[in-house]
């Protein structure tokens, strides 16, 4: 299973932890962590995730490691050159998102995933709702890393199935 952790190039100190222990959810469970490669949740979700063995794989907005320098805990980079339109590539690679903190680009990603009904967790993120007032059950929240990870790959498994 492929997971998104997505958020903010800069994080406060909580946010970081959190990031962490999403990241070393992810490769605790089996599953390959991808993000967008550069700081911040990124760089501690892929942290996390290496120092439990993972895999991780950054979806980089340059063209090349000298305009993109990915995190130092990226196994593979992928160069997109496409600068933000990579976050629709990052959002379609995963079977489900999870959402930790963030600003703009955070709240495209969250977007993108939703319009092409992929499940989104959220752990101090954004506060959404559906804009008619319904629910939108692939947008969840979840107050702890073992807890999203738990939505997210339920979600991601009862999509797979369908």
């Amino acid at each position: 299973m492929q997971l998104a952790v997505i958020g903010g190039a800069t994080c406060t100190p909580q946010q970081d932890k959190l990031a962490y222990e999403v990241g070393s959810e992810i490769a605790r469970r089996g599953a390959v962590l991808l993000c967008g490669g550069r700081g911040g949740v990124m760089a501690a979700a892929s942290r996390g995730a290496r120092d439990e063995g993972g895999r991780t794989v950054g979806i980089l907005p340059g063209e090349s490691p000298v305009t993109s320098p990915p995190n130092p805990d990226i196994e593979l980079a992928l160069y997109t050159g496409m600068g933000q339109a990579r976050n629709q590539v990052l959002v379609l690679s995963a079977e489900g998102v999870i959402g930790i903190g963030g600003s703009w680009g955070t709240l495209t990603e969250i977007g993108l995933a939703l319009k092409h009904r992929i499940p989104v967790v959220l752990v101090e993120s954004w506060q959404l709702e559906a804009p008619d007032g319904e629910s939108e059950p692939l947008l969840m929240n979840a107050g702890s890393a073992p807890e999203a990870l738990e939505l997210a790959m339920a979600a991601a498994k009862m999509r797979s199935d369908r």
